[in-house]
């Protein structure tokens, strides 16, 4: 493909400038969401794309612009496997090039009749853009092809800003007061022991944190998890909890080698609006339906943003002297300084 830098007098002037974002893969949709030959926009990082997808089922993440006259792409229609501009018509192919300008059918179109194409991809239920040249491989969700998990997608869920939602979803020590009857006991909160936070090639990783949850998975059943996390780019998560059922009338229910497992992305729309889109994994003898995963991740999904959308600065701080931080909460503090090294300023306090 003959991917393009658009001309600087198509980019947003005050967007994201961040080459950490721009060259990272991020989840724009569902891949369920996009059947063959229909279009859908997107905004990403402040830009406009549009994603289509073709006959052969491949994937297209274009710039949500007609090089022609400017005109909004995801307003026209696929036809003979072309994406036809909404204003005069123009038909461009799969490889971005126009094929056919109705005004002068007999013409053969000139190159630089191209639209702007960046990186797409389908993977893990999801699809992906890459709006610069992407530095590395979509992050691995290992449990994709494993046959002993059964995999749903949750959400969409609405946060304001993409890396509080993040942060949230590794931070352990709201459970009890956040979510009280499902990941916590509001009168019992679970003491935090210390535990530890690495950084390797793939990014962050914490040890095991163990909490109490009275409505730990998708079960429903009162169990003790040991938490796993991992962050491996700045708008994508990863964690991994082994499960003891508490109740000893319920040990039928589970195995020692049960777990559940989450991958979580964030799409930010702008600096101050995203989309998390997760999927869940689940081991369990007795797989629970999709309806029953849902059910409970909406519930937390909902508890969850009702405060960290509350939260100010509504950016998240890079500079730890804006916030209060303690040994619980290591995973965030070494979250916030890594996205500090990686050069990340944009949804940023103090940064784009």
């Amino acid at each position: 493909m003959n991917y393009q830098t658009p001309p600087s007098a198509l980019l947003p002037e005050n967007g994201c400038q961040d080459q950490a974002l721009l060259n990272d893969w991020h989840v724009v949709g569902y891949s369920r969401e996009l059947e063959a030959g229909q279009l859908m926009p997107i905004t990403l990082l402040e830009r406009d794309l549009v994603a289509w997808r073709d006959e052969q089922g491949e994937v297209h993440v274009w710039e949500d612009l007609c090089v022609h006259r400017g005109a909004q792409l995801s307003k026209g229609w696929v036809q003979d496997n072309k994406l036809v501009c909404p204003y005069h018509g123009w038909r461009y192919d799969g490889t971005g090039a126009c094929a056919l300008m109705p005004s002068a059918p007999s013409e053969k179109p000139m190159k630089k009749a191209h639209t702007i194409i960046h990186h797409a991809q389908d993977k893990y239920g999801f699809i992906w853009a890459c709006i610069g040249t992407p530095a590395k491989d979509i992050p691995v969700f290992a449990e994709w092809d494993d046959p002993a998990y059964k995999l749903t997608h949750c959400g969409p869920y609405q946060f304001r800003s993409g890396y509080r939602a993040l942060d949230n979803f590794v931070d352990p020590t709201h459970f009890s007061f956040v979510h009280p009857g499902v990941n916590g006991i509001s009168d019992e909160p679970d003491e935090i022991p210390p535990y530890e936070v690495h950084e390797g090639e793939d990014g962050l990783y914490s040890s095991e944190v163990r909490v109490n949850q009275p409505y730990g998975d998708p079960r429903n059943i009162h169990v003790i998890s040991f938490y796993s996390y991992k962050i491996m780019r700045p708008l994508v998560a990863y964690l991994r909890k082994r499960l003891e059922i508490v109740d000893p009338a319920h040990q039928d229910q589970g195995d020692p080698a049960d777990r559940f497992c989450t991958y979580f992305t964030a799409q930010q729309v702008d600096a101050t609006t995203s989309i998390v889109r997760i999927c869940c994994g689940t081991n369990f003898a007795k797989q629970p339906t999709d309806e029953e995963v849902r059910r409970r991740q909406d519930i937390v999904y909902e508890q969850d943003s009702g405060i960290v959308d509350t939260q100010r600065p509504e950016r998240i701080p890079v500079e730890l002297r804006y916030e209060l931080h303690h040994r619980s909460d290591l995973i965030g503090l070494k979250y916030r300084n890594w996205l500090k090294s990686l050069g990340v300023t944009y949804g940023i306090h103090g940064g784009v």
